[in-house]
């Protein structure tokens, strides 16, 4: 495969990951949302948990009903759902806009309890999982990728995430959902070598970093 056939040109001529065509709010969050760093605690929050609710479908089936997940979650607001109780999980298990999958609903209201207390303790989400970026491992330097291949499923740094939520409390939180949540929140930048994004948000990205990492 080569760098072109992981790109497709759009009506407006621009070149996009290919994987974003087929669906007009697809392609919408491939140019806004995807790679463009993310720094709000309750943003990370609320992105660590529609990634564990994705395990298994489709990230554009999350995207689709995304404003039912922030409405039956308190718009993830970490001290509102941390409160919630078994009656919630039963309400919630009767509402048809989200996924109704009792261990993904449980394990949301337990990684709020599980953020409040990293909160306390650290101080600060957000920092806490922006200091997996691979910049503060030894692998220091990353390829742009041209082809599908050159994407990797997990990362050293993202297994390493994953380990260290799971040591505090956190449900739903594997090397390849973290890595996922990595790309989505701009740890990294796998938009493909031509795609009109990818140094919008690698801008974007070197500020968030030294801003979280400060």
């Amino acid at each position: 495969m080569n760098s072109a056939s992981s790109l497709i040109t759009g009506d407006d001529r621009k070149q996009r990951c290919r994987w974003c065509v087929g669906d007009v709010e697809y392609m919408r969050y491939h140019d806004q949302e995807w790679g463009r760093p993310v720094t709000s605690e309750d943003r990370i929050f609320e992105k660590i948990c529609l990634e564990g609710f994705q395990s298994g479908l489709s990230w554009l089936t999350i995207l689709r009903k995304r404003p039912a997940f922030r409405l039956a979650f308190a718009n993830f607001e970490p001290k509102r759902v941390a409160k919630y109780s078994a009656r919630d999980v039963n309400r919630l298990l009767s509402n048809e806009g989200i996924v109704r999958h009792r261990g993904k609903i449980e394990a949301t209201i337990n990684n709020a309890r599980a953020t409040l207390k990293l909160q306390q303790e650290l101080g600060s989400l957000a920092k806490f999982v922006w200091s997996f970026c691979p910049e503060n491992s030894t692998n220091t330097k990353r390829r742009t990728p041209k082809k599908n291949t050159d994407i990797a499923v997990s990362t050293p740094e993202s297994e390493a995430l994953s380990k260290a939520l799971r040591g505090r409390g956190f449900a739903f939180v594997g090397p390849t959902t973290m890595y996922a949540l990595m790309q989505s929140v701009g740890l990294v930048n796998d938009h493909f070598e031509g795609c009109w994004v990818r140094a919008e948000c690698e801008k974007k990205r070197v500020v968030a970093l030294k801003k979280m990492l400060a």
